[in-house]
């Protein structure tokens, strides 16, 4: 099951303009330094998105995405050095320093 914090939920409130169509599409990609990066940007859902929602704020994610994200935590951290949606992917075999990139365990 995929979380979302309440501090990942209030941001993306801030970040979209209507709460009730958009929400934040979180996406897989080949690339980055581990070789799978995750890749954000603010949507409106797909008819096969699996959609996730907290206190207003919904993320969607579409289904060869959904393939790497099984039980993610989507968090936002805002401090001096760190600002940003962080994913915390138990699945993946390993993270890149940066944390935008993973390398994928056997996706389900």
């Amino acid at each position: 099951m995929i979380q979302l914090t309440d501090k990942a939920a209030k941001q993306i409130l801030i970040l979209v303009d209507d709460p009730a169509a958009e929400g934040l599409r979180i996406f897989i990609d080949k690339g980055g330094c581990s070789g799978m990066q995750y890749n954000m940007k603010v949507d409106k859902a797909a008819a096969n998105d699996q959609v996730i929602e907290n206190q207003g704020g919904r993320v969607f994610i579409d289904p060869e995405s959904l393939r790497y994200l099984k039980d993610v935590t989507i968090d936002f951290t805002d401090s001096l050095t760190d600002t940003g949606f962080k994913i915390r992917n138990p699945n993946a075999k390993q993270t890149c320093g940066c944390g935008t990139s993973f390398e994928p365990g056997e996706p389900s």
